[in-house]
C-alpha cells in the first residue's frame, strides 16, 4: 500500500485587488497534481519558493481542505478521515517557531507528549530515544532559548515522533540554517528513513533532494513537471 497518494489535487483560493473598484479573480496555487509516496521511501518535493509546495503538503497533513481531486494517507482520506490522518502523521515545519523557549528541550517534549496523549511509561522510553536520534542528548535540559537554529529544528522533529507516526512530513527543515546545523539536521532525516519512517520532504535545494531523496517529483507554478529517481532527473537534463 502507498503511504501517501495524491491524485488531481486542486487547492485554489481567491484574491482580491483594486480599492475604488473591487475585483476577485481566482489563483490556482496548486494545479491537478498526481503523486505517490511508497511506504518507507524518503521522498522530495523540490521547486522554487511559490511553486506550491507548502500548499501541498497543508492538504496532505489536512490544514486545507482540497478544492478538487483527492489525497490518502495509509488509505485514509485527508477530508473524510482527518482524524486517522492526523494520528499517522508527524508534521515539521521550518522555522523558530513551535517550542516553548522558556522551557527546557526536555521539558517541551513532554509537554507534547501529553498533547498527543502519550502514557507517561511510554514517554520514558520514548523521549531519550528521540533525544539520541537527533543528537539532543546531553542538551535536553538547557532552555530551548540558548538552542542554535539547527537545535531547534531537531527539537521540532523529536517532537512531531513523540506518537510514533509511521508517516513524517517536512517542510523546508533546512531553510535559514548555516551549513554545519544544515548538514546535521540531513544526517538526522537520513536516520529517519533508515529507522522505516515513511519521509516526505520539501526543498527549494537540488543538492538536499540529491543527497537525500529516493524520488524526487520536481512542482514548479503549482503543477508537477517531472518525478523520477535523482540520477533519471540529472540524466534527463543532461540530454
Amino acid at each position: 500500500m502507498a503511504a501517501i497518494e495524491a491524485e488531481k489535487l486542486v487547492r485554489t483560493y481567491k484574491q482580491t485587488s483594486g480599492f475604488l473598484r473591487r475585483r476577485t479573480r481566482t489563483i490556482e496555487a496548486v494545479r491537478g497534481i498526481d503523486f505517490e509516496v511508497s511506504e518507507g521511501e524518503l521522498f522530495g518535493l523540490l521547486g522554487p519558493n511559490g511553486a506550491g509546495k507548502t500548499t501541498t503538503i497543508k492538504m496532505l497533513v489536512t490544514l486545507l481542505i482540497p478544492s478538487a481531486g483527492t489525497a490518502r494517507v495509509l488509505g485514509h482520506d485527508v477530508v473524510r478521515d482527518a482524524q486517522a490522518v492526523r494520528k499517522q502523521i508527524g508534521y515539521v515545519f521550518g522555522g523558530d517557531r513551535g517550542a516553548y523557549e522558556r522551557l527546557s528541550g526536555l521539558d517541551n517534549l513532554r509537554y507534547f507528549s501529553e498533547l498527543y496523549g502519550v502514557p507517561p511509561k511510554v514517554q520514558k522510553r520514548r523521549i531519550p530515544e528521540l533525544l539520541e536520534l537527533v543528537g539532543l542528548t546531553g542538551r535536553e535540559r538547557e532552555r530551548v532559548e540558548g538552542y542554535s537554529r539547527g537545535m531547534r529544528q531537531r527539537l521540532h522533529i523529536a517532537r512531531g515522533l513523540l506518537h510514533d507516526p509511521p508517516v513524517i512530513v517536512l517542510d523546508e527543515p533546512t531553510i535559514g540554517l548555516d551549513p554545519v546545523g544544515a548538514r546535521e539536521l540531513r544526517h538526522t532525516i537520513a536516520e529517519l528513513a533508515r529507522a522505516g519512517k515513511t519521509v516526505l520532504l520539501t526543498t527549494h535545494y537540488m543538492y538536499e533532494a540529491d543527497a537525500l531523496c529516493d524520488r524526487i517529483a520536481v512542482i514548479a507554478k503549482g503543477e508537477i513537471v517531472a518525478t523520477g529517481t535523482p540520477a533519471d532527473l540529472k540524466n534527463a537534463v543532461a540530454d
